[in-house]
C-alpha cells in the first residue's frame, strides 16, 4: 500500500513496490502484472498515477507493453562492468548463462581505411571479417562483426570463431590480450538487426566499437557490436581524482 502522508509521490511507491515484487520474484519475467484498474483499486490511487508509475517502469526496461495484451515484466538486463576485459563467452559463463553464437559471415575481404588503419596493416591487406548472432541462454543479446588480419591468424577457422576468440588467441596462439579502447553510443535498430536480434524496428539498441590490444602493442581486433538495450546495460565504477 502507498503511504499517502508520505513525503515521497505515490506513484514512485508504487515503482518501488512493483520493483521489490520483482525482486521477490512474486512477478516474474514475461508475467503480466495486474491492469491499471486492479492496481489503481489495490493502491487506492488514481489511474494517472497508476499509469505514470507504469510508464517509468517501462521507460526504465523493467517492464514492456504489448499493445491489446498488457504490460508484463521485462527479462533482467545483463550487467558488464567497464573494467575488465572479457569475452561475451566468460561474461555469460560467469552469469551461469549458456553462450552460443549463430555464424552469419566468415570471409577473407580487403580491410576497409578504418579497420586497417585500427589493426596497423595495409589498406589492401587481406582481413577476416566474421559476423556472429551472440545468445545468452539461446536467447539473442548481440550482432558482432569481427576483423583480425589473415597474416596474424592463418588458421584461423568457422569452428573457431563458434566459440570464443579470445580463448584461441590466448590459448591456441599463445599470445597474452592486454587492453581495449571502447566506444559505446545509443542508437536504434534498423529493420535487418531487428530480424536478427528479435526486436522492433527502431528499438534501442547499444552500439559498440571496440579496438583490442595484444601485450607488445599489436592491434589484433577490431569489433563493431549491436547489444540489445533491454537485455543489456553497461556499469562502471567511478572515483573523484
Amino acid at each position: 500500500m502507498v503511504d499517502k502522508k508520505s513525503p515521497l509521490p505515490m506513484y514512485y511507491q508504487i515503482e518501488e513496490d512493483i520493483k521489490q515484487r520483482i525482486e521477490k520474484e512474486e512477478f516474474r519475467p514475461s508475467d503480466m502484472i495486474p491492469s491499471e484498474r486492479e492496481l489503481s483499486e489495490t493502491f487506492d490511487v488514481s489511474r494517472m498515477t497508476v499509469r505514470q508509475a507504469l510508464n517509468n517502469l517501462v521507460s526504465e526496461g523493467i517492464l514492456y507493453r504489448e499493445k491489446g495484451r498488457g504490460t508484463f515484466v521485462a527479462e533482467k538486463k545483463i550487467e558488464q562492468p567497464l573494467q575488465g576485459m572479457t569475452s561475451f563467452t566468460e561474461d555469460m559463463k560467469a552469469r551461469g548463462m549458456e553462450a552460443s553464437s549463430k555464424l552469419l559471415v566468415f570471409e577473407k575481404t580487403t580491410a576497409p581505411f578504418d579497420i586497417s588503419r585500427k589493426l596497423n596493416v595495409k589498406e589492401d591487406a587481406d582481413v577476416y571479417k566474421i559476423q556472429r548472432i551472440r545468445y545468452a541462454d539461446q536467447k539473442p543479446m548481440a550482432i558482432e562483426t569481427n576483423y583480425l588480419s589473415v597474416d596474424m591468424f592463418p588458421d584461423l577457422d568457422e569452428q573457431t570463431v563458434l566459440g570464443s576468440l579470445y580463448s584461441y588467441v590466448e590459448k591456441k596462439k599463445k599470445q597474452q590480450i592486454a587492453k581495449a579502447s571502447q566506444m559505446i553510443e545509443a542508437t536504434t535498430a534498423d529493420e535487418n538487426q531487428a530480424v536478427l536480434l528479435d526486436i522492433p524496428v527502431d528499438a534501442a539498441i547499444l552500439y559498440i566499437e571496440r579496438n583490442s590490444i595484444l601485450s607488445d602493442g599489436t592491434p589484433f581486433e577490431v569489433v563493431k557490436s549491436a547489444y540489445r538495450a533491454d537485455r543489456y546495460k553497461f556499469i562502471s565504477d567511478i572515483y573523484r581524482t
